[in-house]
């Protein structure tokens, strides 16, 4: 890769085995989990995180500068991929938000829980993790019980929310102007905990949620949005949160939703 200024016309070449790009050029980008850079091996752990660090913020950089259509700006994921921010954005766009805290007081915790009764956890952010076993991990969202809290909690910032007393989720996919819903039924509270036990419905999405999900996704200037709800007992949609990077094409795969159309009608869209 390569990017001149103050040379005239900027110039930003990207060159791959592929070919040579000229990002001036570029009128859509589909950005979605990039691998991370791997410094050679060669590299001492400090020579290999400098570089690691300066490759980020290069390419970072010149990407981001590429003007035309981007589903979702590099820039706008960030921002939209903290949960304070994304809880914020539903309240002020009208969604029902569960009640919730993130906090590392202990007390609080066992406040909130006092007054708002059965509680989860949530993770702020998913890493990547390995069990005992050397297999990757995941934290499943998960029921609290108030006695096991203790110090610990001091230790990091944590998410803790009231438990919704659910009868399924919905998968909500907004592409531009597209919406598409999934009625998602699992025996777990958390049902990316057994894929084989999941049955998925296709289903039409109420005209205030595809309004808010359209003026959340504005609010933070993005154009893709993966939302997740939970259906309450009295038919309510109840916001819980929204993946600017969100899978979507498992879910094609089992209903035949025409996303990666409507994915590829929005990238041919030039500004």
């Amino acid at each position: 890769m390569s990017a001149q200024f103050g040379l005239g016309a900027v110039q930003h070449l990207l060159q791959t085995e592929a070919g040579t790009v000229n990002l001036g050029d570029v009128r859509s980008v589909y950005y979605r989990r990039p691998s991370t850079y791997s410094p050679p091996s060669e590299m001492s752990e400090q020579d290999g995180e400098f570089a690691k660090e300066q490759a980020k913020h290069g390419m970072a950089g010149i990407i981001a500068a590429v003007r035309g259509r981007w589903i979702n700006h590099i820039w706008r994921m960030l921002e939209a991929e903290f949960k304070a921010t994304q809880l914020a954005a539903a309240q002020q766009t009208g969604f029902v938000v569960p009640p919730t805290i993130i906090t590392n007081r202990v007390d609080d915790v066992r406040a909130f829980a006092k007054e708002h009764g059965s509680i989860v956890y949530k993770p702020l952010q998913n890493t990547d993790l390995v069990g005992p076993d050397g297999r990757a991990a995941s934290i499943w969202v998960d029921e609290v019980d108030p006695s096991d809290l203790n110090d610990d909690v001091g230790s990091t910032l944590h998410l803790f929310q009231q438990r919704l007393d659910k009868t399924a989720d919905v998968r909500t996919t907004v592409i531009g102007n597209r919406t598409f819903s999934v009625r998602i039924e699992s025996p777990y509270l958390d049902w990316r905990r057994d894929y084989e036990q999941v049955h998925y419905t296709v289903i039409d999405t109420p005209n205030h949620i595809v309004l808010r999900c359209r003026q959340y996704l504005d609010r933070l200037g993005l154009l893709f949005g993966a939302f997740d709800f939970g259906i309450a007992n009295d038919g309510s949609w109840v916001w819980y949160e929204c993946n600017t990077a969100g899978q979507w094409h498992w879910l094609e795969l089992e209903t035949g939703l025409p996303m990666t159309a409507a994915l590829a009608d929005l990238l041919e869209i030039t500004r």
